[in-house]
């Protein structure tokens, strides 16, 4: 079994690199910039005794993404789990969010998920199996302040889940998301302490989360235990959007 993560080089991404590999999953690893952290965690992967690759790749351009599906498929074989997980973040208040930061989020955050999602269906639906799992978050379920470029594509991302598993669901492929909600990692270490605080009193755990429960929520929906499972969106959150 073959896993392709996007964006892997860092965070989440490099938490779900390596629970797929300590179960066993070949995995393949997205990266845009950080070419030396990527191979880092490629000869993690590695060491945990499976196959692995690094793949530069763009995933907000369509053809970048050709490209980067060709390479895997030759270098790896065809892929099995798909894992939207590229993000970036570009916050303002409304009135003063740039056009080009609202259009760099949707196409890293959105687009990249639906041409991603398009190239890999085309061995998927041959094969009659595959698993897509996309990591929105809980900004796409309750919004923020500051955040209506990100809070946008990660619903969008919640939409674009439901959408693909009613197509494809009779090709035996399923798809789900995950929305994790304050978790350590690069991008939230540089919030201001206060913020935190603010933040943490909205967990009913108490706790920020880690990326490696999110790559466990990740695994599950990768796995056969999930095999009835379509179409759906968890929250690893602490419980902070629970109804």
């Amino acid at each position: 079994m073959l896993a392709l993560v996007t964006g892997a080089s860092r965070g989440i991404g490099r938490a779900i690199v390596l629970e797929f590999a300590r179960n066993g999953f070949d995995v393949a690893i997205n990266y845009n910039r950080s070419s030396e952290s990527a191979q880092k965690i490629c000869d993690e992967a590695v060491a945990l005794g499976v196959k692995a690759g690094i793949f530069q790749a763009d995933v907000g351009d369509s053809e970048q993404v050709k490209e980067l599906f060709s390479k895997v498929k030759a270098s790896l074989g065809a892929v099995n789990v798909l894992v939207n997980n590229a993000g970036i973040t570009r916050d303002n208040l409304l009135m003063r969010m740039k056009p080009e930061d609202w259009n760099a989020v949707i196409s890293t955050n959105l687009n990249a998920a639906f041409y991603c999602t398009q190239a890999a269906l085309r061995d998927m639906a041959k094969a009659h199996y595959g698993r897509i799992v996309n990591i929105a978050s809980v900004v796409g379920l309750v919004g923020n302040a500051g955040q209506a470029n990100y809070s946008a594509s990660k619903a969008g991302i919640i939409g674009f889940t439901k959408s693909a598993a009613r197509e494809y669901s009779a090709r035996g492929i399923t798809v789900n998301a995950i929305a994790p909600g304050f978790i350590e990692t690069d991008m939230t270490e540089i919030l201001k302490p206060e913020m935190k605080d603010s933040i943490l009193k909205s967990i009913p755990l108490g706790r920020i989360g880690k990326a490696e429960e999110v790559a466990k929520a990740v695994m599950f929906f990768a796995g056969e235990d999930s095999a009835y499972i379509t179409g759906q969106v968890l929250a690893v959150d602490g419980g902070m959007t629970m109804c």
